[in-house]
C-alpha cells in the first residue's frame, strides 16, 4: 500500500523547497507552507495565552559556558555545532588568541530560559511564571539521516518553560497536558497514548534517583486525573526521559502505523539548581523552584510533516494554504472575458478582505487549471463564467467531498470566513 509522504507533497504544494547553496536540513518555507506555519503558530500563541503564558525573545546563540552549565554540552556535544570561531572576534594572525569561551548555536531554548528567570528576584508570589517563545534551536544531524521537514538542522519550537513552586507543579503539568490534548483534537489528530518516560538504571541522569521516583509519581498521578477521564491510554517506559527529568509523551501514529512523539512535557529539577535559581518563601527562605518544559503544538517542521501525510495533503480548511481557487470561464468574446476578468476580480478582493486566502487561475483550458488546483490541494474551487459573472455568483465544489453549491460571493465569503475562524476541518456546502 502507498502512504503519503510529505516531501512529495511538499514539492507538488509548494510547501517548501531546498537550496544547495542554503544547505541539507535547512528548509525554506514557500509562502504556501508559510501560511499553514502562520496558522500553527497563532493556534500556539493562543493556547499559550489562554494559559497565562508570558512571551520572551532570546538568541540563538550563547556562550559555551552556558550550555556547560546546562549539561547539554556533556550531553549533546556531538550533536551541536561547532563554535563559532575559536580566536576572539576581531583578532587576526599569530597573536591572536583563543577565545575561552566561544559563541555555540544552541541545541535548546531552555537554558536562555533560566536566565530570563534569573534577570531580577522572584518571589513565591511570582509563581508560577511562564515563558513561551517560538524558538530557533538547531542540532547538527548528520546528512544520511536528514528527511524533508521531519528531520531538519534548524527546529522551529512552540516552546514554553514554566517555572514554578513544588507545590503547584501538578497542577501545571496538568494544564499542560490539557492543552496538548486540545491541540491535537483541534488539528484532528488522534493520541494513541501517553508515555510516561523515565529513567532506567544506567548512570545517564542528572539528579538524584530519589528525586526522579517522586517526579515519575507526580505524572502518574496527573496521567490518573487528566487521561484516565478523557479515555487516553498511557504507560510507563523506562529510558526514555529526558537526561534531566522524567517526561510525558504525547504518542501518535503516522499514516503508516509508526509511532511519533509530537508534544511533551517535561520536569526537570537539575536547570535550576545549576543555575541557582531561587525563589524567596514565606519564611524568608531561599527555595529552588521546578522547571517544567512544554510543548503544545511542538515544532513547525515534525507538526507540518505529520499534518500532510495525515491528510493526504488536504489540510483542514482553516489551514489549507489555498482556501479558495478562483476559475473564470468565458466563450473566448473579449467583452464576455472582460466581464468575467472584472467580476474575479472584485470576488477575488472581497474573499481577502474576508480574511480569506485566494488564489484566481486564469491561463490554460479550465480542464488543466482544475488539475493544478486538484495537485495543490486548494480547499475550494470556484468557477466564474458569463452567467456567475452577472449575478455576483460562483459555483463552489470541495474536491475532498465532492460536495457543490452555487453562492453569491458575500454568502461565500461570510460562510468561508466563519469556517476559518471556527478552525473548521471542511465548509459545509
Amino acid at each position: 500500500m502507498n502512504h503519503p509522504d510529505h516531501r512529495d507533497l511538499g514539492r507538488d504544494m509548494r510547501i517548501f523547497a531546498t537550496s544547495a547553496l542554503v544547505g541539507p536540513g535547512l528548509p525554506l518555507w514557500l509562502p504556501a507552507g508559510a501560511a499553514v506555519r502562520r496558522e500553527l503558530e497563532q493556534l500556539a500563541r493562543e493556547v499559550a495565552d489562554a494559559d497565562g503564558c508570558e512571551p520572551v525573545y532570546t538568541p540563538v546563540l550563547g556562550k559555551r559556558s552556558l550550555y556547560e552549565r546546562s549539561g547539554h554540552w556533556a550531553k549533546f556535544a556531538d550533536d551541536m555545532f561547532p563554535p563559532l570561531g575559536e580566536t576572539l572576534p576581531g583578532a587576526e594572525g599569530p597573536d591572536a588568541a583563543p577565545a575561552d569561551d566561544p559563541l555555540v548555536l544552541r541545541p535548546a531554548n531552555c537554558p536562555h530560559h533560566a536566565q530570563v528567570y534569573a534577570s531580577e528576584p522572584r518571589s513565591h508570589r511570582d509563581l508560577p511564571l511562564r515563558f513561551n517563545e517560538l524558538g530557533a534551536m538547531f542540532r547538527a544531524e548528520r546528512s544520511g539521516v536528514l528527511s524533508g521537514l521531519s528531520r531538519v538542522r534548524q527546529i522551529s519550537l512552540d516552546d514554553t518553560h514554566v517555572f514554578a513552586r513544588p507545590d503547584q507543579v501538578a497542577d501545571e503539568v496538568g494544564r499542560a497536558l490539557r492543552s496538548v490534548l486540545r491541540v491535537l483534537e483541534v488539528l484532528g489528530i488522534e493520541a494513541d497514548y501517553v508515555r510516561l518516560s523515565g529513567r532506567d538504571g544506567s548512570d545517564r541522569w542528572l539528579g538524584a534517583p530519589e528525586q526522579w521516583a517522586a517526579a515519575e509519581e507526580q505524572l502518574a498521578a496527573v496521567l490518573r486525573e487528566v487521561a484516565d477521564p478523557a479515555g487516553v491510554a498511557w504507560r510507563p517506559v523506562a529510558g526514555e526521559a529526558a537526561f534531566y527529568g522524567p517526561k510525558l509523551d504525547v504518542q501518535v501514529r503516522d499514516p503508516r502505523g509508526h509511532e511519533e512523539t509530537l508534544a511533551t512535557v517535561q520536569l526537570d529539577f537539575t536547570q535550576p539548581e545549576r543555575f541557582d535559581l531561587a525563589y524567596t518563601a514565606p519564611d524568608g527562605s531561599r527555595q529552588r523552584p521546578v522547571m517544567i518544559h512544554r510543548g503544545t503544538v511542538g515544532a513547525m517542521e515534525r507538526m507540518v510533516a505529520f499534518l500532510l501525510e495525515q491528510h493526504d495533503g488536504r489540510l483542514p480548511f482553516w489551514l489549507a494554504p489555498v482556501q479558495v481557487c478562483l476559475l473564470p470561464v468565458s466563450d473566448g468574446d473579449p467583452v464576455v472575458a472582460g466581464a468575467v476578468g472584472a467580476a474575479v476580480d472584485s470576488a477575488r478582493q472581497q474573499l481577502r478582505d474576508a480574511g480569506l486566502r485566494v488564489r484566481a487561475e486564469h491561463d490554460g483550458s479550465l480542464g488543466n487549471r482544475v488539475r493544478l488546483a486538484r495537485g495543490r490541494r486548494d480547499a475550494l474551487l470556484a468557477v466564474v463564467g458569463p452567467r456567475e459573472a452577472a449575478d455576483g455568483l460562483v459555483a463552489v465544489q470541495d474536491p475532498a467531498t465532492g460536495a457543490r453549491a452555487t453562492l453569491g460571493v458575500g454568502q461565500l465569503a461570510a460562510r468561508a470566513a466563519k469556517a476559518a475562524g471556527a478552525r473548521a476541518h471542511r465548509l459545509a456546502l
